[in-house]
């Protein structure tokens, strides 16, 4: 008796064999399916210029610029570095441009498919939607990433190397570093300089300034230091050094190495929170440029807006914001972003303790992509 191979049984499992080793079916991204998502975004090339220039062309210029003015003439324009030109490029510029470019390439990533007509040959495929969806976070980050991080790395090089050799404060060159103590014997030793530049009257009610030049200005016909005694001088001169000694102590400089390691996570923090939310938002809507307007919205209006002015019976609304949230993540010694005010700065905004704040934050880099990762596998090819 001749038996006969079930050729067509065998041929199943083989095939079988092959789809449990190719993880098709699986949500989990494979490594050629990110590399893709990566050379799809970087083949965007007006969009890579974009985040080029701001996250790394535009701080560069600028301190290009500022050494340039400091070599030509170096008594009218100061150092290139330091720390208020640290603070400023940070809070200022890498910040928030930083977020809306990182949001740009998310609301790209979580569109290009649809927009090119690419979806449909990406689902007959056989490709699990969520394991398409989920390639483009890691794709995106590969990319926005390295590019926050290089421009950081050179303003920290230039803030650092190019600082100033004296710490101007109030118009005076004190010396930086010093404790309070320190400070008041400081001010017990040069009393005019204490009492004109950090005072607002003058010492003993004589009214007087120092100029851009350092010098001690009393205007014309007005009585000078000769009529006010050394001691009373001196005695002024102490209680304005202790009276300013806390802005003194937050103005160094240049920036120090936990300062600038804390502020790099924040801002690198920002631009993966801008990017996973745009390509959720993109997502969702099946769209790019309404998700880019919503995401400028959010960040240069709406964000300002709720994040310092309490509304009665909406506060806890506003305390979901999650640009608040990162406010509140600030590191020590930035001044608040969109221009508010530097040393107690988060004072001005909206109350939120630091566990609710990162509670926010959580929330936002899981529902975006929560709701992204729906959308997508809910769409019709």
């Amino acid at each position: 008796m001749t038996s006969v191979p079930a050729t067509g049984a065998s041929s199943d499992r083989v095939e079988d064999a092959r789809e449990s080793r190719d993880h098709r079916g699986s949500w989990i991204p494979t490594g050629s399916m990110i590399t893709s998502r990566i050379m799809e975004l970087r083949k965007r090339r007006g969009l890579m210029a974009a985040l080029i220039v701001v996250n790394i062309g535009i701080p560069t210029i600028f301190l290009t610029v500022r050494l340039i003015a400091h070599a030509v003439a170096p008594t009218s324009y100061g150092p290139a570095g330091g720390y208020d030109v640290f603070t400023e490029l940070v809070a200022g510029i890498m910040y928030v441009f930083g977020f809306i470019v990182a949001a740009t390439l998310g609301c790209t990533a979580g569109s290009v498919d649809l927009s090119e007509g690419m979806f449909r040959h990406l689902v007959i495929t056989g490709r699990s939607r969520l394991a398409l969806y989920f390639a483009r976070i890691p794709a995106g980050l590969a990319i926005i990433v390295p590019m926050v991080a290089a421009g950081f790395t050179i303003v920290c090089a230039v803030c650092v190397f190019a600082a100033p050799t004296k710490l101007v404060f109030d118009g005076i060159n004190v010396p930086a570093g010093l404790s309070q103590t320190g400070l008041v014997n400081w001010a017990a030793h040069h009393p005019k300089e204490v009492d004109c530049g950090f005072g607002y009257n003058g010492p003993g009610g004589v009214p007087c300034f120092i100029n851009q030049h350092g010098k001690i200005v009393i205007p014309p016909g007005t009585p000078g230091f000769t009529q006010v005694s050394t001691t009373k001088l001196r005695a002024q001169a102490v209680v304005i050094a202790t009276q300013d000694y806390a802005d003194y102590s937050r103005t160094f400089l240049y920036p120090s190495t936990s300062l600038m390691v804390k502020t790099g996570l924040w801002i690198e923090l920002e631009a993966v929170i801008g990017f996973i939310v745009g390509l959720g938002l993109a997502s969702l809507m099946g769209q790019r440029t309404v998700a880019v307007v919503l995401m400028i919205v959010l960040e240069i209006i709406l964000t300002p807006i709720f994040s310092r002015t309490a509304i009665p019976h909406l506060i806890n609304a506003q305390r979901g914001i999650v640009g608040l949230a990162m406010a509140h993540l600030e590191p020590g010694g930035l001044p608040q972003a969109f221009g508010g005010g530097g040393g107690n700065a988060a004072a001005q905004l909206v109350p939120e303790s630091t566990t609710i704040a990162v509670c926010v934050i959580v929330a936002w880099l899981v529902g975006w992509t929560a709701l992204g990762a729906w959308r997508m596998a809910r769409r019709d090819a």
